[in-house]
């Protein structure tokens, strides 16, 4: 099953996207300039192979919710995500807050 809920966070609007797989939840928070995700997402591969895209990203590792996500610090980031402020450590909440 897969779900997309608008959320909003200090009056901006995102996006959260869970999708329900055997044993575990993919899960992403969105808006048009970036996003936070589950352990699921591949820094290395983004910092790397696609760094011309510039994209901008953070990876929080053992979330199950998206409540979660939001509070957790996350673990991994994107270079472009660095470039705007973000910082590993940061909940992912703040970090969502920077891409606005």
């Amino acid at each position: 099953m897969v779900s997309m809920t608008p959320i909003i966070i200090e009056g901006k609007q995102f996006t959260a996207i869970t999708v329900a797989l055997p044993k575990t939840n993919f899960m992403a928070v969105t808006n048009e300039k970036g996003y936070i995700m589950c352990g699921a997402l591949d820094v290395q591969l983004l910092n790397e192979k696609l760094r011309d895209r510039g994209i901008i990203a953070g990876r929080a590792v053992g979330v199950r919710t998206i409540e979660q996500l939001l509070e957790a610090p996350l673990e991994s980031i994107t270079i472009e995500a660095e470039n705007i402020g973000i910082s590993v450590g940061m909940k992912g909440r703040d970090a969502l807050l920077k891409m606005v």
